[in-house]
């Protein structure tokens, strides 16, 4: 991309209205639109969806002030500013809906190793979801398979067992509510039951209710490289400790572990573990590597870097996240979250006057931090522990939708060296215009309380962060949260880069929350509302292609069609005849126009890393790579995340053997040949397009297999 494209410019006369696609307002109308009981519908049109929230969000302010700012969101939300689901779907609600939460992301309380814990947590994560909030455990907290409960005089079953219950009560939860309950598992790297984690969903409809991720540490990711061995531990309890035990013997290990409590722990906090197995790094790494590729799971979260780059990084110990790992979460963290359609600032699309409008971008980003802040006041939280979580420190994580049909409509090519610069720069100014915004509101509503509280410097605190001990600060001194955050924490040191004044005000009067930014997948909001535009920090999916979506009411789920919002705007304002694939040149796109799986992997990472500078929480993307792909070209993308220091990783393959996934291509579906055998021991086979008509409903070959497989069929 050349400077002149990067420059402020004023917004040139708007293009033609690009029509919005029949799946896309079928999709508001079945998720977001507001309803009562009898289904006649509350809002009218998107435009009314939109005046219920922000009047919902502008009622938090002063009386003098609402109607300003009731005016203002409306406009943000018409220019741009897109809450998540919750918010879009619950805010100004309350009639209809009363017990539901305007938050997508929660994290539970740590699991404790006991049955009455396991339970409560249990009960805790069913009343959350049935709010309407996905929710992130850590199992590694859980004893290994075959240890002994003294207390029950038996054997353990282990961690995944334990696992079954939680995705039996997440499935029974939504079949009630109608929508899809969200869970995140996490386990750590070192665990003795890891092998069981990373092949757990080879079991045809084995926790599928969960997505599962491992928590891969700096000292895994270097052993792998070293070709070193790796030693599977677990804490010893104080009831299993003897005098006979030696606590400096070569099979034990002292770590840090989520929890002290009930385990033998020293003075620096650090846990004595029981070596239960040494093996080659390599072993396990070619395990997660052969799952991920024939499963998609696990995936990665590089929990060394999110703990180095937390905000709060001085309070807390992050071990799990929200369900799509944009969220890493402290025992019971909340957040929410909205985005930012970044086509809507784009002018002269794919022409070469093209540019991007960053006066207004700006803008949308400061009135919607406003709007996102205000959510937290009428958060609908099940818990007590999750609403005081979210009132201290205030997080929210707003991010960008339409990333790659933006790039495609500046006419660059996702993945490029003009493509990185501009993804930068869309990170860096969100997180700058953010944070100017958070503290105009500490000034006029006053900080997150954790800012004005003290805490007081620990040795862990000055190992983490060795600045402290070079500005003369020792253990037992006393600091307030704004500048533990402001001027220690990592990510504030990269903004006092690009805008030092800014850090400077921070550390002096704190900021209204403590995390401001996150990229979320949102796969349904950029279908629905954004028309279908690319998901978060993705690029199109394709230009023409299938969409799994489920219909409450019907036994599979349902196939339909979608254009991506790019085509949709190039055939409307440049050539309403091109279609991608096309050996007609009347037909024919621009070579920029590229979709996931023409983009090379390392390219996905790229653009991954040129945003995660700028982003305080984290990043949800997925690597969409071929089905031919090979094993060993695969395998590298995850050593090569971690060496650019991202904090997740998540890779997809398609692999009609294992599953169907969300979105699929018509030419992978034509490709693909299903058998069914019926009851008289005779098979049939079929296409994945094709269409059957079996009890009573018509399903395409490939969704009727997965439900059938899965064991889903009829359940939703």
């Amino acid at each position: 991309m050349s400077a002149t494209k990067l420059k402020t410019v004023k917004p040139s006369k708007t293009s033609e209205d690009i029509e919005m696609q029949e799946a896309s307002l079928d999709i508001w109308d079945k998720k977001y639109r507001l309803k009562d009981k009898q289904e006649n519908p509350v809002d009218q049109d998107i435009k009314a969806t939109y005046v219920r929230v922000a009047t919902a969000l502008s009622e938090v302010e002063t009386k003098a002030k609402r109607k300003q700012w009731q005016e203002k969101f409306v406009w943000a939300l018409q220019h741009g500013a897109i809450p998540a689901g919750r918010i879009i779907s619950n805010a100004g609600a309350q009639a209809y809906k009363p017990a539901t939460s305007t938050i997508n992301c929660t994290v539970s309380g740590i699991v404790p190793d006991s049955m009455l814990g396991i339970l409560e947590r249990n009960l805790e994560a069913g009343l959350t979801l049935k709010a309407g909030c996905g929710i992130g455990y850590e199992f590694s907290t859980l004893r290994p398979k075959g240890a002994y409960v003294s207390g029950a005089g038996a054997y353990t079953s282990g961690p995944l067992s334990f696992m079954d219950i939680y995705d039996k009560m997440c499935f029974t939860v939504s079949s009630a509510g109608g929508r899809r309950g969200a869970q995140m598992a996490t386990f750590d790297v070192s665990h003795p039951d890891v092998f069981d984690f990373v092949r757990a969903k080879r079991e045809d409809g084995r926790l599928r209710q969960f997505n599962l991720s491992l928590l891969i540490t700096e000292e895994f990711i270097q052993a792998v490289r070293d070709d070193g061995n790796w030693n599977l531990t677990f804490p010893i309890s104080a009831k299993q400790a003897d005098g006979d035990l030696d606590l400096e013997g070569e099979d034990i290990v002292w770590k840090p572990f989520p929890t002290t409590d009930g385990y033998l722990a020293n003075d620096q906090g650090l846990v004595a573990c029981r070596i239960y197995e040494t093996i080659r790094a390599q072993k396990l790494w070619n395990a997660i590597m052969s799952s991920t590729y024939d499963y998609a799971e696990p995936g990665f979260i590089l929990i060394d870097q999110v703990n180095k780059n937390n905000n709060n990084w001085f309070c807390e110990d992050i071990r799990a996240t929200n369900p799509c790992g944009e969220q890493p979460l402290p025992p019971y963290g909340s957040c929410l979250l909205g985005s930012v359609n970044l086509t809507k600032f784009v002018c002269n699309p794919f022409t070469s006057e093209a540019h991007f409008d960053w006066e207004q971008y700006a803008e949308v980003v400061k009135i919607f931090t406003r709007m996102l802040d205000n959510v937290v006041e009428i958060n609908g939280l099940p818990l007590e522990g999750q609403r005081d979580e979210i009132q201290y420190k205030r997080r929210h994580g707003m991010g960008f939708l339409g990333l790659g049909s933006t790039i495609t409509m500046l006419c660059m090519k996702y993945g490029d060296k003009n493509s990185l610069e501009f993804t930068e720069r869309v990170a860096r100014e969100m997180a700058v215009s953010g944070l100017e915004s958070g503290l105009d509101l500490a000034r006029e509503k006053g900080p997150a309380p954790i800012m004005e509280d003290e805490f007081e410097v620990t040795a862990a605190m000055l190992f983490k962060q060795p600045k402290l001990a070079k500005d003369g600060i020792k253990v037992g001194d006393k600091l307030k949260g704004k500048v533990l955050m402001g001027k220690y924490s990592n990510y504030m040191q990269n903004i006092a880069e690009a805008a030092p004044q800014l850090a400077d005000s921070i550390i002096q009067e704190g900021c209204r929350f403590s995390h401001h930014s996150s990229i979320a997948p949102t796969g349904t909001i950029s279908l629905s509302l954004a028309n279908n535009v690319s998901n978060g920090i993705e690029p199109s999916f394709a230009h023409h292609y299938s969409r799994n979506v489920i219909r409450e009411g019907k036994k599979t789920k349902e196939k339909i069609d979608v254009f991506s919002y790019e085509l949709l705007a190039y055939r409307t304002i440049i050539n309403p005849k091109a279609m991608p694939f096309s050996d007609s040149e009347e037909q024919a796109l621009p070579d920029y126009f590229v979709s996931s799986e023409t983009i090379p992997p390392k390219a996905h990472v790229d653009i991954q890393a040129a945003a995660q500078k700028w982003v305080d929480s984290s990043i949800s993307k997925t690597i969409n790579v071929p089905t031919e792909c090979e094993y060993d070209e695969f395998k590298d993308i995850y050593l090569y995340a971690a060496e650019k220091g991202l904090k997740g990783c998540t890779t997809f393959r398609f692999n009609p053997e294992a599953f169907q996934g969300v979105l699929v291509k018509e030419s992978d579906l034509e490709n693909t040949t299903y058998s069914f055998t019926l009851e008289d021991g005779s098979t049939v086979e079929f296409k994945g397009n094709e269409e059957i008509e079996y009890d009573g409903e018509t399903h395409t070959a490939a969704n009727l297999f997965d439900a059938l497989k899965e064991g889903y069929y009829g359940k939703f």
